[in-house]
């Protein structure tokens, strides 16, 4: 995750999985692999959780987005970051209707990464539909967003530091030892 400065200042991605319940036993679920080139935020909060650092040995976020409107712009690490994300209900859906859920369920990717579809990510969602329970589409899809949210928060808390690169785990760890 935050990229604009390189990989020795970003942090590291990874693949998360959430799932809700709806009424009427229908179930939304997302899995999802990200490895952003913009923050990734907790929407409860609006908090950066991995992103882009100040320096190598920081664990202080620069906030990739207000970088990019001071002028900062440009993948540090080049054009190859994405965040894909399948989707998967209980609910029957037809080719339109989950059309609609995998459109309703990027809001999750924009309410958990900032910023989200660069022209140097390859942002995508999937929807899956595996059982025969009806459901009203809206709520679907706005169970569907809330869960692509989830599931990108989930895949850099439960990321491990590689090559360098710490996870979001390790840079508490720091900030703990640090302050």
């Amino acid at each position: 995750m935050g990229k604009l400065f390189g990989i020795a200042q970003a942090t590291k991605g990874g693949l998360g999985f959430a799932s809700k319940q709806l009424p009427g036993g229908v179930c939304v679920q997302a899995v999802a692999v990200v490895n952003a080139f913009g923050d990734v935020v907790d929407p409860h909060t609006g908090k950066v959780i991995a992103g882009a650092r100040l320096s190598p040995a920081s664990v202080q976020f620069a906030g990739t987005a207000e970088r990019m409107y001071a002028g900062h712009v440009g993948p540090g690490f080049g054009a190859t970051h994405t965040t894909l994300v399948v989707v998967m209900t209980s609910a029957q859906l037809d080719k339109l209707q989950a059309t609609k859920v995998a459109q309703m369920a990027h809001d999750g990717l924009a309410r958990a990464i900032n910023p989200v579809h660069t022209q140097w990510d390859g942002d995508l969602v999937f929807a899956l539909s595996v059982g025969k329970k009806r459901a009203e589409i809206s709520s679907l899809g706005t169970a569907a967003a809330e869960v692509t949210a989830d599931a990108i928060v989930r895949a850099v808390e439960t990321a491990q530091g590689l090559g360098g690169v710490p996870s979001c785990q390790e840079l508490r760890g720091w900030e703990d030892k640090t302050g």
